[in-house]
């Protein structure tokens, strides 16, 4: 629904990220600026110079790198369910760093046995009530690669450079959120200079569940950030000037 709705405005391109769904399969540790820099090649070979990322809960922290990667790129910036940071305490760290020990006895598991267990203990019980396309998502899934994203999220802290973000900028925050916290999704928007603000009263799975009212404010979002850099773009203080 979303990618249809934002179609009829924008040319919309959509990526499976490294170890999901049906991206990039690779040996080496998951990394989120390695995503970033995936969308930017992938624009490379679409011939797209510049463009407004769209990123929901991690995709929000790799649209956020491709403005810090690939500035001359990004034109504007929507965000939406995600934070400048995802750990404060220390129970938070010990979490986050379970996430990396796991990830490592994953990469000593067999793929085949990897499969049979993600089918049978995670599919078989979270996908019952889902679409048939949502659940081969989730099952096209390399689970040492998703692991290891949930482990590199602890690490992320982009709360020093955020200030200096200087594209428009939109924040979708769902209030209701029980993964990310709305308090931390405040802070994102109150780092970032004139960021509009948005808000669903919805749980982390808005996006689908709650489609309905989430996807008009996506639009909306998106509408408003590329009309602001349009804006910008026409602008006197942004005009060059001759002799």
């Amino acid at each position: 629904m979303c990618y249809t709705e934002l179609a009829k405005h924008f040319r919309v391109i959509a990526i499976d990220h490294r170890g999901h769904g049906r991206g990039i399969r690779s040996s080496q540790p998951f990394r989120l600026s390695d995503c970033a820099d995936d969308v930017a090649a992938l624009m490379d070979q679409l011939g797209i110079a510049t463009f407004i990322p769209v990123g929901y809960s991690m995709g929000g922290t790799i649209a956020q790198l491709m403005w810090k990667r690939h500035e001359h790129r990004v034109r504007g910036i929507v965000l939406s369910a995600t934070a400048a940071h995802f750990v404060s305490s220390r129970q938070e760290r010990i979490a986050f760093s379970l996430l990396n020990g796991i990830g490592a006895v994953a990469r000593l598991t067999p793929s085949a046995l990897r499969r049979s267990i993600s089918d049978r203990i995670y599919l078989s019980r979270k996908t019952m009530t889902w679409e048939p396309w949502a659940a081969q998502q989730v099952a096209d899934h390399e689970w040492r690669a998703i692991l290891e994203a949930g482990a590199t999220l602890g690490n992320y802290d982009a709360r020093s450079w955020l200030p200096t973000i200087d594209v428009p900028v939109a924040v979708i925050m769902t209030t209701d959120d029980q993964v990310v916290s709305p308090r931390r999704q405040k802070v994102l928007a109150e780092e970032i200079p004139n960021a509009r603000v948005f808000e669903i009263a919805a749980n982390h799975d808005a996006v689908f569940a709650r489609a309905d009212e989430f996807v008009p404010i996506l639009v909306e979002a998106c509408l408003a950030v590329h009309t602001d850099a349009i804006a910008r773009a026409v602008s006197p203080s942004s005009l060059g000037t001759s002799s």
